[in-house]
């Protein structure tokens, strides 16, 4: 997880469209990884797990981060909300990369 001043200066700054841009690149960075190291040679038959497993360690990394931020105050949520959103889902893209690496590490 990176907690870094720059993290809070791109929620404010950088538009919802961007931050939405990079979280479907973090899903599909996840989804990427966990084909290659799981599923690359008995993909057929486990699309419903594929799915589930990328989503979840996506999921599971927004909870987790969202969560972390409210207690270190960093996620406004009753004053501003989207803010709130924004640096959860900009935090969780490097969160989400390392819960794909410590789930192949089982």
């Amino acid at each position: 997880m990176a907690f870094t001043e720059e993290t809070w200066r791109l929620g404010e700054t950088l538009p919802l469209r961007n931050v939405l841009i990079l979280s479907a690149m973090s899903i599909v960075f996840i989804a990427l990884f966990v084909y290659f190291n799981f599923y690359r040679f008995s993909f057929r038959g486990q699309t419903v797990e594929f799915v589930k497993r990328t989503l979840s360690i996506y999921l599971f990394s927004l909870l987790v981060i969202g969560g972390l931020l409210t207690v270190i105050e960093k996620a406004p949520w009753a004053s501003d909300a989207l803010l709130a959103v924004k640096r959860t889902l900009i935090v969780t893209f490097p969160a989400s990369m390392s819960a794909a690496v410590s789930d192949a590490l089982k």
